[in-house]
């Protein structure tokens, strides 16, 4: 266990050095985040040394341990110096887990004359709240074998390339990408307008899809149908898979049945609502067009920035983004959701199953990119799909005893375990947010966004008896 613990010291002792640059760049805010910034590093300090002198070879069950307890203890380090500000331990909390977890949801009100200090702090927590999920997908779930993830590990390597055989030179090639795309879009924002802080700021909450926004009007805010069509195409970046980008920019484009399968759908799912708007509210196509493709895409991609309160579309628009809220982008995405893949092998395992039924003696797999599917990943994705279902249940069913009403408890336990951001309805709809809601609501969501982000399993597991008996022998 010195590894798990040598790791989190060295966390802690990143985010110190982050809370000191804020500190420094921002003196209104400078007290609050200065202090943050030397309790973290002492504690991150204190926690590396004491653990580097045991440090030995590490088995695969301390991977979960690992992946459970960095991301508490980065939400934990990034609600320091939110409370030292201003704010109430439930609500920094709230505000941290939020953010690191890339989900988007806020408590905060007054963001126009909040304190740039702040502002920075949340774009900084979603930046690296993106990067690090991006990691978990493509190093450590395929290794402890999460919900089917162990595909991706083989979609993600090609044999034939010594430079993704290597983890370290993935890794390195995988954050140039991301920091690249987040310089361009800041470049693309500042070209359509906006400010400097506010390109920056913006373009790190767009390419890790966490929707984090210094305004309360989020991405509304900006009317300039330039920028809307700019988000849209980057937080669509955000969503598709970063190995992707990595083999394309080195062999050129190449087809990927996630990626084809999430464009597909997200294009009929957009011309279905464009239709609907232009027929129900009777705007024109390019408005109707903006609007539809910004939010579904927010919302798909789990960003949760919002131009319009989409759930004044009606009934079915408000329906269709409930449903879309589950979904997800791809795979090694930073995006959150139960992920395009899982979809796409859902579906082909229940259409192959559908075929047996009709012809037991029927020999058929299910095949993705070509390969058949072995059956260990089929049970772990289905697994993942049910574990998923049954957590939503009993959040809603929790947040149901705890005073909510059917809509918002709902809701609000979908747009957690997704990490999406806003939910539907009058108080956590896009319009709104989550300051409304009482103290143990908040822990409860936050919990259910720390449980998405490690797509559950991953935590699961830790409360089994016999893990520990496994991991101590």
């Amino acid at each position: 266990m010195s590894f798990v613990i040598f790791v989190n010291g060295l966390v802690l002792s990143v985010f110190a050095v982050l809370m000191g640059i804020d500190a420094l760049l921002f003196p209104q805010t400078g007290p609050a985040f200065g202090s943050a910034a030397l309790l973290t590093g002492a504690l991150g300090i204190a926690l590396s040394i004491s653990a580097s002198s045991g440090l030995s070879g590490v088995h695969r069950l301390h991977g979960f341990v690992l992946t459970s307890s960095v991301w508490l203890t980065a939400a934990i380090a990034g609600a320091v110096p939110l409370y030292l500000w201003a704010m109430t331990p439930v609500d920094a909390m709230f505000e941290a887990m939020s953010g690191i977890t890339t989900t988007g949801s806020t408590v905060m009100v007054g963001l126009d004359t909040t304190p740039k200090g702040v502002i920075l702090w949340r774009a900084v927590l979603q930046a690296v709240g993106g990067v690090g999920f991006i990691v978990t997908g493509i190093a450590l779930l395929p290794m402890l074998r999460v919900g089917g993830m162990q595909l991706f590990r083989t979609e993600s390597s090609d044999k034939g390339e010594k430079e993704m055989r290597s983890a370290a030179m993935f890794a390195s090639a995988t954050l140039k990408i991301y920091l690249a795309l987040i310089a361009i879009c800041a470049l693309t924002y500042l070209v359509g307008g906006m400010t400097l802080f506010d390109a920056v700021t913006h373009a790190m909450t767009t390419l890790s899809t966490g929707g984090y926004s210094g305004y309360d009007a989020s991405f509304g805010h900006f009317k300039s149908p330039f920028l809307q069509w700019s988000a849209t195409l980057f937080m669509l970046f955000g969503c598709l898979p970063f190995a992707w980008y990595i083999r394309v920019l080195r062999r050129g484009l190449y087809r990927s049945e996630q990626v084809s399968a999430m464009l597909t759908s997200l294009a009929m799912v957009i011309g279905v609502l464009t239709l609907w708007l232009m027929v129900t509210r009777h705007m024109s196509l390019e408005p109707a067009l903006r609007l539809v493709a910004f939010n579904v895409v927010s919302v798909v991609s789990t960003t949760g920035y919002a131009t319009t309160d989409y759930t004044l579309w009606g009934s079915f628009a408000v329906a269709a983004f409930f449903v879309l809220t589950a979904v997800g982008g791809c795979t090694g995405s930073t995006a959150g959701g139960t992920k395009a893949m899982r979809w796409l092998l859902l579906g082909r395992a229940i259409a192959v199953q559908l075929k047996r039924v009709q012809t037991p003696n029927l020999v058929i797999s299910v095949r993705y990119e070509g390969r058949p599917v072995p059956e260990d990943v089929l049970s772990g994705v289905v697994a993942f799909f049910v574990l998923f279902a049954a957590t939503f249940a009993i959040t809603t069913f929790v947040l149901g005893l705890m005073g909510l009403d059917l809509l918002t408890a709902t809701s609000g336990a979908l747009t957690a375990l997704a990490n999406v951001g806003p939910g539907v309805g009058a108080h956590i709809g896009p319009a709104g947010n989550f300051a409304m809601l009482s103290d143990p609501v908040k822990l409860v969501l936050a919990f259910a966004m720390y449980l998405g982000r490690l797509e559950m399993m991953t935590f699961l597991v830790l409360l089994l008896p016999v893990f520990w008996r496994e991991l101590v022998h």
